[in-house]
C-alpha cells in the first residue's frame, strides 16, 4: 500500500469513527435533558459492542465466497488473528460503518428505552442484519451481482445508502412501532433541550462524512476522490437549502435544527451516489433531499408513530431518494445520462427494497421478542422521571442535580 493510501486510510477511518460521537451529540442534543446521557449512551454502547463483534466475527461475514451466498463463515478466521496488515486495516475501516448504522437506529426510541435491551438488539441487529447486508452490498454478494444476473447495469451503493440508511432508518421504524409513543406525543410537546449540541454534532457528522464517502478510495486508485469530496459537500450544503426552503413555506420560520436535519438529509442522499454524479446533479440531489425529508418527518403525525429524532423521515427517506435517483441521473448509465432505458431504476430498486424488508422483518422479531420476554420500553414512570438517573445513575447537567 503506497504511503499516501495508507495515511489517508488510516484517517478516513479515524474520521468515520468520530461520527458515532457526532451522532451521540446530534441526537443527544434533540432529547429532554433528562435523557440526554442515555441517548448518548447508546451510541457509545454501539461503540464497545458492534466493534468487538466485528472484530470477532462480522468482518468474516462480510464476504460472501458465492453471489448467493447469505454471509461468510463467521469462524473462517476467528477475531482476525491470520489477517495481513492491510487486511486489518480495512477491517477497522469497515468496524466504524457497521458501529454508526447500529447507533442510528437509537434515535427513533429516544426517552423511552431500556439500555440492557438495546445492547442486545443492537449485538443480534449486527450480526444477523448489518453483517450479513454489508457481504450483499460490497462483498460478492446477490446485490453486488444483480445486475449481470439480469442483464442490467450493477447496483450503486458506493458507500451505503442501502447497506447503512435504508438497514438503519427500516429497523427504526419497527422500533418506533414496538416501543410505542412517548408520553403526550405529537407536535410541538418535544423539543430540542440543547440546540448547539445538536449542531456540533452535525458539524461531526459532516466533517466524518468525508472519511465515510471518500475512505474506500484510499483502498484502490484514488481516481475518483476529488469528484467524491466536491459531491459529499454539494449536495450537503444544497439539502440545508431546500429544508430550510419548506420549513419556512410551511411553518413560516427556518430553523437552525431544520438546517442541521437538511444537512444530515444530504449526506444521506449523497451516500451511495457520490462517486456516479457530477457535482450538478449532486446538488439537484441535495434540494430534492432537504426538501423531500423536511416533509416526510411530518409522516409520523400523520400516520401515527413516534420516531423520536426522525431516522424514518432522514435516513430511510433519504436514502431511498439517493438510491433511486441514480436510476436517472447516474453518470452513463442513469436514464436521462446515458442509459439505455430504466435497467439502473430497476436494479436500484430491488436493492433498496430487498434491504427494507429484510431489516424491517428481522428487527421486528428482535425488538417483539425483547419486549415481550424483558421488557425494552422504560415504564411510564421511568419516563417521566427522566431516563438518565433511573437507567444510569447520572445527570446530564449539574444543575439538574441540585
Amino acid at each position: 500500500m503506497e504511503s499516501g493510501n495508507l495515511t489517508w486510510a488510516i484517517v478516513a477511518t479515524a474520521l468515520v469513527l468520530v461520527m458515532t460521537p457526532g451522532v451521540a451529540f446530534f441526537y443527544g442534543g434533540l432529547v429532554k435533558a433528562k435523557s440526554v446521557i442515555s441517548m448518548m449512551m447508546m451510541s457509545f454502547g454501539s461503540m464497545g459492542l458492534v466493534g468487538v463483534l466485528w472484530i470477532l466475527v462480522g468482518f468474516n461475514m462480510s464476504a460472501v465466497s458465492e453471489p448467493f451466498g447469505f454471509a461468510g463463515d463467521p469462524f473462517t478466521d476467528f477475531a482476525l488473528s491470520a489477517a495481513d496488515d492491510g487486511t486489518l486495516l480495512y477491517a477497522t475501516y469497515g468496524a466504524t460503518f457497521a458501529i454508526i448504522t447500529v447507533a442510528l437506529v437509537s434515535g427513533a426510541i429516544a426517552d423511552r428505552a431500556r439500555f440492557g435491551p438495546w445492547m442486545i438488539f443492537a449485538g443480534l441487529f449486527a450480526v444477523l442484519v448489518y453483517f450479513p447486508v454489508s457481504a450483499w452490498v460490497w462483498g460478492g454478494g446477490w446485490i453486488m451481482n444483480l445486475g449481470e444476473s439480469l442483464g442490467l447495469p450493477a447496483v450503486i451503493d458506493y458507500a451505503g445508502g442501502t447497506a447503512v440508511h435504508i438497514n438503519a432508518g427500516a429497523a427504526a421504524l419497527v422500533l418506533a412501532l414496538v416501543l410505542g409513543k412517548r408520553v403526550a406525543f405529537g407536535k410541538g410537546f418535544h423539543q430540542a433541550h440543547n440546540v448547539p449540541l445538536t449542531l456540533i454534532g452535525v458539524a461531526l457528522l459532516w466533517f466524518g462524512w468525508f472519511g465515510f464517502n471518500a475512505g474506500a478510495q484510499a483502498f484502490g486508485d484514488m481516481s475518483q476522490v476529488g469528484l467524491i469530496v466536491i459531491n459529499t459537500f454539494g449536495a450537503t450544503a444544497a439539502a440545508i437549502v431546500g429544508w430550510m426552503l419548506v420549513e419556512k413555506l410551511k411553518d413560516g420560520k427556518a430553523t437552525s435544527v431544520g438546517a442541521g436535519s437538511g444537512a444530515i438529509a444530504g449526506l444521506v442522499a449523497i451516500t451511495p451516489a457520490c462517486a456516479n454524479l457530477t457535482p450538478g446533479w449532486s446538488l439537484v440531489l441535495g434540494v430534492l433531499a432537504g426538501a423531500i425529508c423536511a416533509a416526510a418527518v411530518e409522516l409520523k403525525f400523520t400516520l401515527g408513530f413516534d420516531d423520536s429524532l426522525d431516522v424514518v423521515g432522514i435516513h430511510l427517506v433519504g436514502g431511498i431518494v439517493g438510491t433511486l435517483f441514480l436510476g436517472f441521473f447516474a453518470t452513463g448509465t442513469g436514464l436521462f445520462t446515458g442509459g439505455d432505458g430504466l435497467g439502473q431504476l430497476v436494479v436500484q430498486a430491488i436493492a433498496a427494497g430487498g434491504v427494507l424488508v429484510y431489516s424491517f422483518a428481522v428487527a421486528y422479531g428482535l425488538g417483539m421478542i425483547l419486549e415481550k420476554t424483558i421488557g425494552f420500553r422504560a415504564s411510564t414512570d421511568d419516563e417521566i422521571a427522566g431516563i438518565d438517573t433511573v437507567v444510569h445513575g447520572e445527570y446530564g447537567y449539574a444543575l439538574d442535580s441540585k
